[in-house]
This record gives C-alpha cells, structure tokens and sequence, in this order.
C-alpha cells in the first residue's frame, strides 16, 4: 500500500517544494560513497589522521627549524619535553621532531610508491589474462602464483638484499611483491564481468581487444582493486620500514622511520620514550591505513546495506 505524505504537517517550504513539478535529481555513487565514508567515524577519524600526518611531513620545513641531519654532541639524548626539543634529541644531538618530519616523507612515498606501482602493472596484467583466458590466462596465473612460495617480507627481504640497500631498491622490491596478489583481484573481478551483456555488446560493436579493456573493464572493476590496493599501504610502510631496519633502505644519515629505529637500538636503556617514537609513529600510520580502507570498502559496497 502506497505511503500517503500529510502535507499539511510540514512546513511552508517543504509543502511548496512537494507540490510543484520540480524534477528531484538522483544522487550519484560517489555522492553516496563519500555519504557513508563520512558518516563512518572511525575512517572519518583516520583520514583526519593520515591528512594531518601527510600535510606535517609537506611542511616540515615550517614546521621545525632544525636541520634533521646536523645535531650538537652537547645536546644528544635529551628527554621528551625539552625546552628547545619538543621531542629530545637522538644520540647525535639531532632533533627528534624534525627528524620524525623528514622521515616521514620518505616512510610516506616507501608506502604509496609501490602500491601504486604494484597497482598499475597487476591491474593490466590480470585484467588482460582473464579477458582472454584460456591457455594464456594459465601461464599468466600460474606464473604470478610463484611469487605466493615465500611470505611477503621473506621475498622483499630476498629481493632487497640482491639489489643492494637504497629507497629506490626498497619500493621495485615492495613493488615485484604487491604485482601477484593485485593481478589475482584484477583477473578475479576481469572473469566476473566477461559474463555481463556490456562486454558482449562492445565485442559485437567491432571494438579492439584495447578499448574493450580501457574503456568498458576497467572502470567497472576498479572497485574491488582500489579496495584492496587501499589496504596494502599500511603493511607496505611496514615491509619497507622492516628493510630500512635491516639496513636495506635509506643511506645514513638520511632520516627515515626504519632505519631511526635501528640507529636509535644501543640507547633504549638510556632514553626509552626517544627510541620508541619512530615505532609509534609507524603503528599510527599502518592502524590508520588498515582503518581507512577498511572504511572506504565498507562505503563502496552498496549491495551490503
């Protein structure tokens, strides 16, 4: 039974705006997306976090005077609270907060560098094995599934160590290991939407193999790939902060979150709350991360509410 309205409830306005002939314009799905993302508290939470995090690191130059390379041997291992060091000094006398600014910019680009990497080339690679499939899709799949032989860190270590230590190393080594399991979404979703009378329709319209897969698959499996590369940010700071620790990442003195955990180890007896700071500040970032995502598929799957 159809719901009656009682107009004569509601306001002037809202009365005049029911009874004209003003066409009411459906919300479009990022509307709703970012609806929901902003009505879930915990993402609105770390989102609010990770901008804070990101426009800090930009703007480390404003924000500490201090050189995060140069430090004063009087001043080494001061405590959190000090007058001219917010956050003490490490055991050189270099300032902790402009240091945890700076590292922070290359922990930031060692976590998004080879998402978006990872993304661009596990995307073309399953999306095109699973838009052909058959023989081709096998050696395609079979071949990425090799890389699934040794756990993620074990394989960047392994891969990092056989390049040498440097940033650059760092992110094609998180990269070669994030390309299998995205290609394993992208060819996952590919083989969802081949049954959909869209992809039948543009091959009977005479389109190519490439425009098929630019313009009519890939936007309707971006998704589930944005979704699940979102997630892997946080665990990719963690891997490439893992490698910088065991001295496969940044040159000293360059700051960055793992390799200020390593250098910062023979003074955890002295100055505790010091050391453990880069470490927060990865816990911070990764929970934010995995929050985020987490939210953000949460706003994406329509069908689930």
């Amino acid at each position: 039974m159809a719901t009656t309205i009682q107009t004569h409830a509601l306001p002037a306005a809202a009365r005049a705006w029911l009874e004209s002939d003003i066409p009411v314009a459906p919300r479009s799905y990022m509307t709703d997306v970012r609806g929901r993302l902003l009505r879930n508290r915990a993402g609105t939470v770390s989102l609010t976090v990770l901008i804070l995090l990101v426009l800090g690191c930009a703007c480390a130059a404003l924000l500490t005077p201090y050189d995060p390379n140069a430090g004063e041997v009087i001043d080494r291992l001061l405590p959190i609270g000090s007058p001219d060091h917010v956050l003490g000094t490490d055991d050189q006398g270099r300032d902790m907060l402009a240091r945890l600014l700076y590292g922070g910019q290359l922990s930031l680009l060692a976590g998004f560098a080879p998402v978006l990497i990872a993304t661009a080339i596990g995307t073309a690679l399953g999306a095109f094995a699973g838009y052909v499939g058959g023989p081709v899709r096998a050696i395609f799949m079979r071949s990425l599934d090799m890389f699934y032989a040794l756990p993620a860190i074990l394989l960047a270590i392994a891969i990092g160590a056989s390049l040498g230590p440097g940033l650059l190393n760092v992110i094609i080594s998180v990269s070669i290991v994030y390309v299998a399991p995205i290609a394993r979404v992208a060819e996952s979703a590919t083989r969802r939407a081949m049954v959909d009378e869209y992809i039948e329709a543009a091959r009977l319209s005479g389109a190519s193999t490439p425009a098929i897969l630019f313009t009519q698959l890939l936007p309707n499996i971006f998704n589930p790939i944005f979704v699940y590369a979102a997630g892997l940010v946080g665990l990719s700071m963690i891997i490439a902060s893992s490698l910088s620790f065991l001295g496969l990442g940044s040159r000293p003195p360059t700051p960055e979150w793992g390799y200020m955990l390593n250098a910062l180890r023979p003074t955890i007896y002295v100055n505790p709350w010091v050391v453990a700071l880069p470490g927060v500040m990865i816990f911070i970032t990764s929970i934010a991360f995995n929050t985020l995502s987490d939210a953000i598929r949460d706003a994406m799957d329509i069908k689930g509410t």
